[in-house]
């Protein structure tokens, strides 16, 4: 049996209608995952495939997206089925016709903010989440912790830093970035936050306009609970989000005036994790960073 048989009859099993194996059509645009559409009767679905061992990473993207859905804020597509066959592990979405969030218009942006800090409404007495997942291909920890600062310098910003030095980042800037884990708790000493319901890698390429509708869905989480400015400062990294998205949020739920603040040092965490994907000039981004970070504190 082919893996395209075995994926078809996995769909139809799982779903309770036909998917044929001539009906699976390459996705383009993702950077870590292959990804597929399958028509079948009655409704299309989005796969995902990986190596069998990524299964766990799969199921924790199901049960984040899953915990969106019920936080009842934005559109996410359904979780369909997660398991594993023809050698591989796989994902099943509601299939969603989307825009790119470059196709979005002002009122589409201003939903968007607005049903984030909804979102981000749905809080917890600790930071982390009930199991760990993944950023990207990279193991993401989420162990409880009624201490965010403790919680993002061991498992962000410490977790990243010993990865990086095992993939070749400079000794001198993972040192630097230790230190600067041990002194990051200044940039909170006026801050206190309740943790919140996060994406968790909400970057430009993790939203679009679900056609039709012109409502703003998120997609490709790495959720857990802590601060709401994690998912703000991520969305000024790459782009993709216009001033309209940041007016509505701050009307919805207006940010700490120190929240700029703490937007390098949030975004350090994936900058790093880009290094440890991507390599390149993620390092020397990160240094600078760590450099930019460490003279604001004086040292």
């Amino acid at each position: 049996m082919t893996a395209d048989v075995a994926i078809s009859n996995w769909l139809s099993r799982n779903m309770g209608r036909t998917f044929v194996t001539t009906s699976a059509t390459e996705v383009t645009g993702g950077s870590i995952h292959r990804c597929t559409r399958w028509h079948g009767a009655g409704g299309d679905a989005f796969v995902k495939l990986a190596a069998a061992d990524r299964l766990t990473a799969f199921e924790a993207e199901a049960a984040g997206l899953q915990a969106l859905a019920e936080a009842g804020a934005l559109r996410v597509p359904a979780v369909l089925a997660v398991g594993e066959a023809g050698g591989h592990a796989l994902l099943a979405l509601e299939w969603l016709d989307l825009e790119p969030a470059a196709a979005s218009d002002g009122k589409v942006q201003a939903q968007l903010g607005e049903r984030l800090a909804m979102q981000h409404r749905i809080t917890a007495p600790r930071c982390g989440w009930h199991r760990g997942n993944a950023i990207g291909v990279t193991p993401q920890l989420n162990e409880w912790d009624d201490d965010w600062v403790r919680f993002f310098r061991e498992r962000r910003l410490g977790f990243q830093l010993d990865l990086a030095a095992a993939n070749g980042l400079e000794s001198r800037v993972v040192e630097r970035g230790h230190d600067l884990g041990e002194r990051c708790g200044a940039f909170f000493s006026s801050y206190h936050l309740v943790p919140s319901l996060l994406h968790g890698d909400l970057w430009g390429g993790n939203w679009g306009v679900v056609s039709g509708s012109r409502q703003p869905a998120i997609f490709d989480p790495a959720v857990y609970y802590g601060d709401r400015e994690t998912d703000l400062a991520m969305t000024r990294l790459f782009g993709g989000f216009g001033p309209r998205f940041y007016a509505a949020y701050q009307s919805a739920w207006p940010l700490d005036q120190a929240a700029g603040t703490r937007r390098t040092l949030y975004n350090l965490y994936h900058v790093l994790n880009h290094f440890n994907l991507f390599g390149g000039g993620y390092g020397r981004q990160a240094a600078g960073m760590i450099d930019k970070l460490l003279a604001e504190l004086g040292v």
